[in-house]
């Protein structure tokens, strides 16, 4: 298939925006990306495709979201998103939780969204893991994931409060909540200690104990080894603070997830080169640690040079609006540019699935959308959206 005379959009770091293009796709992926002038093929048959008057824009990424997990139109039946039994459970996978018939996939495909990371829910301190899949292609979710896992969730502040206190259950604090995390990402480093001593000794006269099975060390051996990320659930300032210094007691590669105060220590952020992911920003201040929500996150944070991206939190946000909540940190003054590569290459860079999705550029999965209008305004709905090379009906 090969799209011509569109405006794209490409997000590539090199080549931001082409006037007048084409893009080249074969068996899913993109072969070819690049202006019209150096475009030497025809322009006509069944697999050309006319895009004069449009922009092609990569199909966009939600960085953080709960999707298949609080399923749609139920309650308790198809609420699967906190084991709410114990505080600690680092070992819960979302790939067992997420529900890939629910119809908000295909909302999500419909409105341009190839790309979600979604998992557990904030209940726990340390609640499970999240994965990256597409939106699209199957029912199976074992055929849509493209990274599994992407981080371990762990959450501060007023939701493990709220939920434990209702049972009169460590943790009622902060400091019981920051204490239960570092007790078991404590463990974890100390298993992993154990497990590589074994591994170095093994078959010698000094050969350690290997160490008893313990499924939660087991879960958080990829996060102590930086394979893969903490994402801290944290919108108050101290929160957000307290995320850090446990990030960097235990050397943790981490994302601060919703971080609604971000715009109030934007400077402190900026000295720590933290990642961030706002959202959702299309919401209300339904909650206490949200009085500091203000839709200049994004606009202050970019001041400040700080990398975020923009998630809908779905269903807080549905998911489909993901390009409108974009518009709204555009209203609170964020650049045009920078609220689309929110919703495309940056969140594909702080999940760690850039070398699939997020730009157009040759070699990623053929993952676009195509807007007539303006991409942020609610009434606007795209002209067409093809996702692994395929149009989406």
């Amino acid at each position: 298939m090969i799209i011509c005379n569109a405006r794209i959009f490409t997000a590539a770091d090199d080549i931001d925006i082409i006037e007048c293009g084409y893009i080249e796709t074969d068996g899913g992926k993109i072969t070819a990306v690049g202006s019209m002038d150096d475009f030497s093929g025809s322009t006509e048959g069944s697999d050309i495709i006319d895009a004069s008057g449009l922009t092609i824009y990569p199909a966009f990424v939600d960085a953080h979201c709960h999707i298949g997990v609080w399923e749609n139109a139920l309650g308790f039946e198809g609420d699967d998103s906190n084991e709410e039994t114990d505080p600690s459970m680092p070992h819960l996978r979302a790939i067992d939780t997420i529900n890939a018939a629910d119809l908000c996939f295909s909302e999500a495909a419909h409105a341009g969204i190839g790309t979600v990371v979604t998992g557990v829910g904030s209940a726990n301190p340390i609640g499970g893991n999240f994965l990256a899949m597409k939106t699209y292609g199957s029912t199976r979710i074992d055929k849509l994931v493209i990274k599994d896992p992407v981080s371990i969730k762990f959450a501060l502040g007023e939701n493990p409060k709220r939920t434990y206190n209702d049972r009169d259950e460590t943790p009622i604090t902060r400091m019981a909540t920051a204490a239960i995390i570092r007790e078991q990402l404590g463990k974890g480093r100390r298993y992993l200690e154990d497990m590589e001593e074994y591994e170095r000794t093994k078959g010698t006269d000094d050969e350690t104990t290997r160490p008893d099975y313990d499924i939660k060390c087991e879960a958080l051996l990829p996060l102590l080894r930086r394979e893969v990320k903490a994402h801290f659930h944290c919108h108050r300032q101290d929160d957000i603070f307290t995320a850090i210094r446990i990030a960097k007691e235990f050397s943790l590669d981490y994302v601060l997830i919703h971080a609604t105060d971000g715009h109030l220590i934007a400077d402190e952020l900026k000295d720590e080169r933290v990642q961030c992911v706002i959202g959702p920003l299309f919401a209300d201040r339904s909650k206490p640690e949200l009085a500091g929500q203000n839709i200049c996150n994004g606009a202050k944070l970019h001041k400040k040079g700080i990398e975020f991206a923009i998630c809908t939190d779905h269903p807080e946000t549905p998911i489909q609006y993901l390009p409108v909540t974009a518009g709204v940190a555009v209203r609170g003054g964020l650049g045009r540019n920078e609220a689309i590569r929110a919703i495309t290459i940056v969140p594909a860079r702080i999940c760690g699935i850039d070398d699939r999705v997020g730009s157009i550029e040759p070699g990623k999965d053929a993952d676009l959308t195509a807007f007539r209008g303006e991409v942020f305004d609610i009434t606007e709905a795209p002209e067409f959206v093809i996702l692994g090379g395929k149009f989406i009906d």
